[in-house]
C-alpha cells in the first residue's frame, strides 16, 4: 500500500511594523518550526530571528525582484514536505508587500496555505483614525507624479467607500497632502507616522490643518506613513442617493437638456447607479409617457 503524499505547509507570518513586542507567540513558534523562511530582506529577518533566539531554518530571499522565479523553487520544497514560513520586512505578507505570487503558485499546486495573523499598518491606521470604518478601500502606495496622484484622488472621490487608505513616502507626504487639499478640500484627513514605534505621531483634521502640522514638524520627512481620507459627500450627492432611478434620469435630462439614453450613459459613467438599473428605469419612463 502506497503512503499518502506528504506536503509541507506555507504559513504567512505577520511580523511587527515597529514595536517588537507585537510579535505573537504563534508567530514565534511557526518561525522556530519552519524548515525554510522566505524573506523579503534576509538581513532584516536575520535580525528579527536573532532577537528571539530562533535558529535552524534556512532564510532565503523572496522579494519583488526575484519572487517570480523563486516561487517554483519554494513550491518544489513544499511538495517534498518542507514547511515554509513567508515573512516580509514588516506587517502581513502580500499586503503591499511580496508574497502573493508564491501563495498563488502554492494554491495551484494543491499545497496547504495558512496565515499567522499579525500587525498591518493599514488596518492599524484605520482603527486609530476615528473615521467610520464600516467599509474602506485600501490602495497601497500612491503614484509618484503629481498628475497621477490627482487622477487617483479624483477617482476615489466617487468610490463606494468614503474611506480611502494609502501608503506614502516620507519624502512626498507634504506634497501629497497639498494635492489632497487641492482636489478634495472638504475631506477629513488622518496621517499616521511610524505606528507602534517610540515616536509614533498621528495628524488629524482638514487637509489645510494637517499640512500645517506636518510643515511645523522638522522630522516630518522621516519614518513610514499611512494616509487616510474620509470623503464627505456634498448635500447634492447625498440627496441623489435618495432619489429613485427614474427621478435621477428626469433630473439629469432637464438640467442638461439631454435624452433619456444620454442620461443613462452619463449617470452610469459617473457610477451613480449600474447601467442596467438606469436602462430599466428609462424603459419604465417611456411606458408612462
Amino acid at each position: 500500500m502506497e503512503s499518502a503524499e506528504v506536503k509541507g505547509t506555507l504559513s504567512l507570518v505577520g511580523t511587527p511594523i515597529g514595536n517588537l513586542g507585537d510579535m505573537s507567540p504563534r508567530a514565534l513558534e511557526t518561525l522556530q518550526n519552519a524548515d525554510l523562511i522566505a524573506a523579503e530582506d534576509t538581513r532584516t529577518t536575520a535580525m528579527l530571528l536573532e532577537k528571539y533566539g530562533i535558529t535552524g531554518a534556512k532564510v532565503l530571499p523572496n522579494h519583488k525582484f526575484n519572487e517570480q522565479n523563486a516561487a517554483a523553487g519554494f513550491v518544489r520544497d513544499l511538495l517534498e514536505g518542507k514547511n515554509i514560513a513567508l515573512v516580509t520586512d514588516a506587517g502581513m505578507p502580500c499586503v503591499s508587500d511580496p508574497g502573493y505570487l508564491l501563495v498563488e503558485a502554492a494554491v495551484e499546486a494543491g499545497i496547504p496555505v495558512t496565515a499567522v495573523p499579525g500587525p498591518c499598518a493599514a488596518v492599524t491606521a484605520v482603527a486609530v483614525s476615528g473615521f467610520n470604518a464600516l467599509s474602506f478601500a485600501f490602495y497601497g502606495f500612491l503614484p509618484r507624479t503629481a498628475g497621477d496622484i490627482r487622477k487617483v484622488l479624483r477617482r476615489v472621490e466617487k468610490e463606494y467607500s468614503p474611506l480611502s487608505v494609502f501608503y506614502e513616502s516620507p519624502n512626498r507626504i507634504i506634497d501629497t497632502v497639498e494635492l489632497v487639499g487641492e482636489v478634495l478640500p472638504g475631506c477629513r484627513v488622518c496621517v499616521c507616522n511610524d505606528l507602534t514605534k517610540k515616536f509614533e505621531r498621528i495628524y488629524r483634521g482638514t487637509p489645510e490643518r494637517v499640512l500645517s502640522q506636518l510643515k511645523s514638524n522638522p522630522n516630518a520627512g522621516k519614518g513610514e506613513y499611512v494616509l487616510l481620507l474620509e470623503n464627505r459627500r456634498s448635500e447634492t450627492e447625498a440627496q441623489e442617493e435618495k432619489l429613485s432611478p427614474e427621478a435621477l434620469l428626469v433630473d439629469r435630462m432637464v438640467k442638461d437638456g439631454i435624452s433619456a439614453k444620454e442620461a443613462v450613459a452619463l449617470l452610469a459613467s459617473e457610477k451613480v447607479l449600474p447601467k442596467r438599473e438606469l436602462y430599466d428605469a428609462a424603459v419604465r419612463l417611456r411606458e408612462l409617457l
